[in-house]
């Protein structure tokens, strides 16, 4: 078994596929690092094969509130606390990534377009380990928090698509009110 795995996402909302993929990690690591990307405005910008990913509608959430999120999710499956670390991971800005990570750690991640191939690609001429968890078709991704967030933006059921311990924290920021802020 690997001694520190390091998994990454935005989380911008953490639904059940994203909890999948987090515990694949963790089942792979002694310490699973999980680093949460578009930290914040800041370390942040529009990606080619990807650019509405850097829109403030698709970024809702502070880094705090999704580790909240991503802390609740994973104790709630029963993960210690001691065996994971949640950190920014400015994914936008590669050459600052080991600021946060350690570099001897394999970095976990999944592929279904582009964007996965290129951060794959930045990986690999930072010169660190990195291991495929899977990689499948774009229409086999499966759960996307842009569903999630539609879903919320026009009042239908969401619930459903995350984990427990989400539903009760989005409800208390009350995501509801802030998309329709963001929306106009």
């Amino acid at each position: 078994m690997i001694n520190i795995g390091v998994i990454h996402g935005r989380f911008q909302i953490l639904h059940h596929d994203h909890l999948k993929y987090l515990l694949a990690g963790k089942e792979r690591c002694q310490h699973l690092i999980v680093g949460i990307s578009n930290p914040d405005p800041n370390q942040t910008k529009s990606e080619s094969v990807d650019p509405k990913r850097s829109s403030a509608a698709a970024n809702p959430l502070t880094y705090y509130e999704r580790l909240l999120l991503v802390r609740a999710s994973l104790e709630e499956s029963g993960i210690p606390l001691a065996d994971f670390s949640i950190v920014p991971f400015p994914i936008n800005f590669p050459e600052l990534l080991l600021n946060y990570v350690p570099p001897d750690a394999t970095f976990f991640l999944t592929i279904y377009d582009d964007w996965g191939k290129k951060k794959l690609a930045r990986f690999q001429e930072l010169g660190l380990k990195t291991e495929i968890l899977w990689q499948r078709a774009l229409g086999q991704k499966g759960q996307t928090a842009t569903e999630i967030r539609r879903r919320i933006l026009h009042d239908e059921a969401w619930q459903d698509l995350v984990p427990a311990s989400v539903a009760t924290l989005l409800k208390k920021i009350n995501i509801e009110e802030r998309l329709h802020k963001m929306a106009g």
